[in-house]
């Protein structure tokens, strides 16, 4: 009878621990939203690829996030030295292409309600909202099935989040489309937790860099006209049917015509430098196209990529239309 006490005990210890060894799900969850989430301030920088266009576009990306409001995330586009900036603080959000001296204010709560995939407390609060969330449990890492809040971004509404187990910091985030193929990857290459910054670094005039590197940009954004952006679509019954390029005051803008069902005119042109750093205000809100943000209204969807001003203008497409159209643009030729 002793015997059978001993061995049922050790049986019972061996369960609690087996049971310990493994966290549920809502654990893991639990913990990683409070290291997220719950630091002062954090820094990180990353590797983003993009894989809509004709050819993945790889971008390096720094962030600064001072709790509770204030947000730094630099985008820098690899081997172009190109960048664009998203600068949250205590007077708004602006979006600054600091080679091109332009800023653009909007009134927005950014980057609350949406993802942002590089900004792990938003990452964290995707996690914790979705109620079929799923976890795999793998030998060094937990990867996360979750949907995004992504509501004005069609076609991407799924992203699978890496979480070290050592650590409980990101590894890496895989945006999905519908078929289930990346779109955006995102490599965390360093994590730093409760690293904090005064208000004043995140004044917009800091980033404005010196009138020699603006002048060679502009020199690029010359250039860069030399070859047509098209939209990558999938639609069935929009086509291209007028291409025309115009040029005025020495500038040269290119029209593209769509007809069909989801008609709409995409035009582009280089994008001017400035010699006044005051921020414009930017109509609309935000929209987050992964590689910068553009400015939306319910008719029309703006934004600067590699020199470049782009515009699309339709009474046909709705505005999660206008950014999947945006967010495919790319060089080379129409397929």
């Amino acid at each position: 009878m002793h015997f059978r006490k001993v061995m049922f005990m050790i049986g019972c210890c061996v369960f609690l621990l087996a049971a310990c060894g493994k966290a549920s799900q809502e654990d893991v969850v639990q913990k990683i939203g409070e290291k997220w989430g719950e630091t002062k301030g954090y820094e990180l920088t990353a590797s983003m690829e993009i894989k809509t266009g004709n050819e993945p576009r790889a971008y390096d990306v720094k962030v600064w996030h001072t709790k509770p409001d204030f947000y730094r995330v630099e985008v820098t586009a690899e081997d172009e030295d190109i960048t664009q900036m998203i600068v949250r603080n205590e007077e708004g959000v602006f979006v600054v292409t600091p080679a091109l001296s332009k800023t653009y204010k909007f009134q927005s709560d950014w980057p609350k309600q949406n993802s942002q995939a590089y900004l792990i407390g938003a990452l964290a609060e995707d996690m914790q909202a979705d109620k079929g969330l799923q976890m795999e449990v793998g030998e060094d890492a937990y990867v996360f099935t979750a949907a995004t809040r992504n509501t004005d971004k069609t076609g991407m509404a799924t992203q699978l989040v890496t979480v070290d187990k050592k650590s409980m910091l990101p590894k890496n985030v895989a945006i999905l489309n519908e078929a289930g193929e990346e779109q955006i990857t995102i490599t965390f290459n360093d994590v730093k937790l409760g690293v904090t910054h005064k208000a004043e670094d995140y004044a917009v005039e800091k980033f404005q860099e010196n009138k020699e590197k603006e002048a060679a940009s502009a020199d690029i954004t010359n250039s860069e006209m030399l070859q047509t952006y098209y939209p990558i679509l999938r639609w069935d019954h929009t086509k291209l049917v007028d291409s025309q390029t115009i040029r005025e005051d020495g500038v040269e803008r290119v029209i593209l015509t769509f007809e069909g069902e989801k008609a709409f005119t995409f035009m582009q042109q280089p994008a001017i430098a400035t010699e006044s750093t005051l921020p414009v205000f930017a109509p609309g809100d935000p929209a987050d196209l992964g590689f910068g943000i553009a400015a939306i209204t319910d008719h029309s969807i703006s934004w600067e990529r590699d020199g470049i001003a782009f515009f699309i203008a339709s009474n046909k497409l709705t505005r999660e239309e206008l950014i999947e159209v945006a967010a495919s643009v790319t060089s080379g030729e129409m397929k």
